[in-house]
């Protein structure tokens, strides 16, 4: 069996992935196995099409992480109100064609896991919003959220943020700890 990557249409850029079985006729292996064998490679490529389009996804979040927080930031408390519109319609015009772009990779979630992801977004949001009036603060309470994604225990852990991360999904948790870590980067290049 082979898996053949070939380029359907040159203008696209895409490869396209095509599965084929290299011994159709195999005595060796029954239909059930050459089947199997099939399906397995075809999920090999659904999980590297996640793994990608979730690349995506959070290249997607960052870039709206990065738009919040240059809104919020001091740089624009220097401007005139007329630059300080200005600055804030551009932003809006990059956020609103980021959000033309729809990359989507279901995680099934039950209410639990639901609630508990909407916890760790509304406490997440709360570190962007206060980022420009204590940026010492929001480094400390965003290091705390850090300790509390951890398998480690550390007393510096936010004890709130863990209780809701611990009821996320494995994804959910991977995601927001690359959340965190690009936003707490982010604040140590303003410190800088």
């Amino acid at each position: 069996m082979d898996v053949d990557n070939f380029q359907s249409n040159e203008d696209s850029g895409v490869p396209q992935t095509q599965i084929v079985d290299s011994n159709p006729g195999s005595p060796q292996k029954s239909p059930k196995e050459r089947l199997v064998d099939l399906l397995d490679q075809v999920e090999i490529h659904v999980e590297r099409l996640r793994r990608d389009a979730l690349k995506l996804e959070e290249e997607k979040d960052t870039l709206l992480t990065t738009l919040d927080t240059l809104r919020n930031s001091e740089m624009m408390i220097d401007l005139t109100e007329g630059d300080r519109e200005e600055i804030q319609q551009y932003a809006e015009h990059i956020g609103n064609r980021c959000l033309t772009v729809d990359v989507s990779v279901k995680t099934t979630r039950d209410g639990t896991q639901e609630e508990a992801l909407h916890q760790v977004n509304s406490f997440i949001d709360g570190l962007v919003v206060t980022l420009r009036a204590d940026p010492f603060g929001t480094k400390t309470r965003c290091i705390a959220f850090m300790n509390a994604c951890s398998s480690q225990h550390h007393e510096s852990a936010d004890k709130n943020f863990e209780s809701a991360i611990l009821g996320c999904t494995l994804d959910d948790q991977k995601r927001v700890k690359k959340r965190l870590q690009g936003l707490l980067d982010y604040i140590d290049h303003l410190s800088k």
